[in-house]
């Protein structure tokens, strides 16, 4: 899903890719849902916490294991605007949404990823009123955070907040900054033979791949001319 957008100035000049969110089938990878950036953040802030082993000091044979890979959380911040849907309307169907509800619907799309199904929580309370102490936890889509063809990984969205700006005549938002958290998750939170799995797999050897793609500088470019054993 996203918001209509003017076309561009220029006809030939390159397509940006957006950013955005794809929502997945946890178990068989089928694409359920795309919800795109309608403008791309001007900043993404990474925030990587390695695991290692052992938290006391002086365990000379921990000192430089790793157990995990790093525990990694992105966060972002959007702006949605539905101003030029309004001015300028067309026949599309995202411009025949925002005429009747503004950003609700845009807003509603990335809300559902954190909440349960009313189908679900329905059920729930059936069984619990049959007896049924222990209810398993309803499973949400496989959220993947895509912010260009070399970062697309799987992630949960841990916090969500919106401040909305202007309103319509019905007061439904039409302008909002939408603030996202997202955790990344790892084959150690998914699996390996799972879609989130090989995907996290797949970004790491991307990752992998473009650090080998950086030219190797020399000690002596630190000011350094030897350490002790080489």
């Amino acid at each position: 899903m996203s918001i209509g957008t003017a076309s561009p100035a220029f006809p030939n000049s390159p397509r940006l890719a957006r950013g955005g969110l794809v929502l997945l089938d946890p178990i068989s990878g089928l694409l359920l849902k795309v919800i795109s950036f309608q403008y791309n953040p001007d900043t993404l802030t990474r925030t990587l916490n390695p695991q290692g082993i052992g938290p006391e000091p002086g365990d000379r044979l921990e000192a430089l294991r790793l157990k995990g890979p790093p525990i990694e959380t992105i966060k972002v911040e959007a702006e949605i605007d539905a101003t030029d849907a309004l001015e300028t309307p067309t026949a599309s169907t995202a411009d025949q949404t925002v005429a009747t509800v503004g950003l609700l619907a845009y807003l509603s799309s990335l809300e559902l990823i954190i909440t349960p199904p009313t189908s679900q929580l329905l059920t729930d309370d059936l069984l619990a009123q049959v007896g049924m102490i222990e209810i398993a936890p309803v499973e949400a889509p496989l959220t993947v955070f895509a912010w260009g063809r070399n970062r697309v990984v799987p992630v949960r969205l841990t916090e969500y907040s919106v401040t909305e700006h202007a309103f319509d005549t019905a007061l439904n938002p039409t302008r909002a900054t939408v603030s996202l958290t997202l955790r990344v998750l790892t084959v150690l939170d998914l699996g390996f033979a799972v879609p989130g799995g090989l995907l996290y797999l797949l970004h790491q050897q991307a990752k992998e791949r473009l650090a080998g793609e950086l030219p190797a500088a020399t000690i002596g470019d630190l000011g350094i001319s030897a350490f002790p054993g080489a």
